[in-house]
């Protein structure tokens, strides 16, 4: 992206980046669990969207615009108050989660789910997997403008059609929504939204977004953070549109018998085929699968970097990106209801301490005690790690902890590890280089850490 040594404007830079981070966002994948949350939730789905919202598009918004807005304005700003090393750990274990453990694979499993084994029933998974994986790794190796006509056409697209999805399910609901028993409404929402993994890779999403503030011609600290959470703003309000709708949708057929027992993407299927018939399933199916395709491509590529520049060059991308596209395709031959299942305990260990890290980052100019969030985010992830792993007494214990019913069961313990860290003082010298960062970072000078 060039500027020629022009500035574009603040308010169309902020409208082109959020509509470039929708773009990024708006996965194909991630559509097939608002409408699954709504069918489950029924008459209370609105309640379940609210806890969708805050894991999904909230916890997003507010991580890309925490690490624009912490005093060190980059990803370590976030997580190095758990420790530098424990900081790489946890920003490495999200990006194998956006990449080969869960986001990667479910692309072709999504796709598959979606329409190639109804219009192609001859052709098995694993075989179209090694297709759409061959696709992947020849793109990815060697880029082509087709994946750029891919991701900027066809993302439009998928958004109209989603759009005319909605419009018709307003106006000619399926059925009404029913009263679901047993439902946990806003339990069901916070899971569903940490499946869609939009609100773990907001913090790594800030770093393209300040790359493209940069190429605009805004380098003043002020200047980036006003353009990259302005274009999360955007970015955050047609999501929470687009989710919203789907959620509705789901709602309808919450008392249609064929509805019931359907997975994910089968029941986005059957959703559609109702309101747009047979062409708009197909329609669907396409453009599905290739907005999988570049996500697929552009995972893999974001992998790639990111192991190469945190391993000084010693893991090539070349290499690296091979290595994630075969395990990629391994683990998509489980289906995309199995993928499902393994994110599930993996996303409730990692989101817990990360939402505490996000939180201090935004509070990074009236809470100066690292400690605080340090410690609230080691007690989030032990409280984490009782929740989703067999571990007898201590599973049970945090089970019966307040809010563990809707998924919150960390949340007291983060709150008792934050106050126990703000009874642990700063080292002197911590605190003189955090006041200078501060006192540089305010009057936009350049910092030389190494002075």
């Amino acid at each position: 992206m060039e500027n020629n040594g022009k500035t574009r404007s603040k308010r169309s830079a902020i409208i082109i980046m959020g509509l470039a981070l929708f773009a990024t966002q708006f996965g194909a994948g991630n559509l097939i669990f608002p409408p699954f949350l709504g069918r489950d939730t029924g008459s209370h789905w609105f309640i379940g969207f609210i806890g969708f919202f805050l894991m999904d598009v909230g916890l997003a918004v507010a991580a890309i615009i925490s690490v624009v807005a912490n005093k060190k304005g980059t990803m370590d700003g976030v997580t190095d108050r758990i420790g530098k090393i424990p900081g790489k750990i946890m920003v490495s274990a999200i990006i194998i989660c956006l990449g080969p453990l869960i986001a990667i694979p479910r692309t072709a499993a999504t796709t598959y789910e979606m329409g190639i084994k109804a219009l192609l029933p001859s052709i098995p998974l694993w075989l179209f997997g090694l297709i759409f994986y061959g696709i992947t790794l020849l793109l990815v190796i060697r880029p082509t403008k087709v994946v750029d006509i891919i991701g900027n056409y066809l993302t439009p697209i998928l958004l109209a059609v989603m759009v005319l999805l909605i419009v018709a399910g307003i106006i000619h609901p399926i059925d009404t929504a029913t009263l679901v028993h047993g439902a946990k409404p806003l339990n069901a929402g916070i899971v569903n939204g940490y499946q869609t993994l939009d609100g773990i890779g907001g913090v790594p999403q800030a770093l393209m977004m300040i790359t493209a503030a940069t190429a605009y011609g805004y380098t003043k600290k002020e200047d980036i953070r006003d353009t990259v959470a302005g274009s999360a703003l955007i970015s955050g309000t047609l999501l929470a549109l687009v989710y919203g709708g789907l959620t509705y949708l789901g709602s309808t057929v919450s008392g249609v018998a064929a509805a019931q027992g359907l997975d994910q993407a089968p029941l986005l299927m059957f959703i559609t085929g109702k309101l747009l018939g047979n062409f708009g399933a197909i329609a669907l199916t396409i453009i599905v699968l290739m907005a999988c395709l570049t996500t697929s491509i552009g995972l893999s590529s974001v992998v790639g970097d990111y192991f190469e520049t945190l391993s000084n060059g010693k893991l090539q991308y070349k290499k690296t990106v091979v290595t994630v596209i075969i395990i990629s395709y391994a683990l998509s031959n489980f289906g995309l209801t199995n993928i499902i299942k393994l994110a599930g305990p993996i996303l409730g260990i990692l989101y817990p301490p990360m939402i505490v890290l996000v939180i201090f980052a935004l509070l990074d100019g009236v809470v100066k005690n690292d400690h605080i969030a340090g410690l609230g985010a080691y007690f989030a992830l032990a409280a984490s790690l009782m929740a989703n792993l067999p571990m007898g007494p201590l599973s049970d214990f945090i089970a019966k902890m307040p809010f563990a019913s809707d998924g919150l069961g960390w949340i007291v313990p983060a709150l008792i590890g934050c106050i126990i860290g703000a009874f642990i003082k700063m080292p002197a010298d911590h605190e003189k280089i955090s006041d200078k960062i501060r006192k540089d970072m305010e009057d936009g000078m350049d910092l030389d850490l190494n002075n």
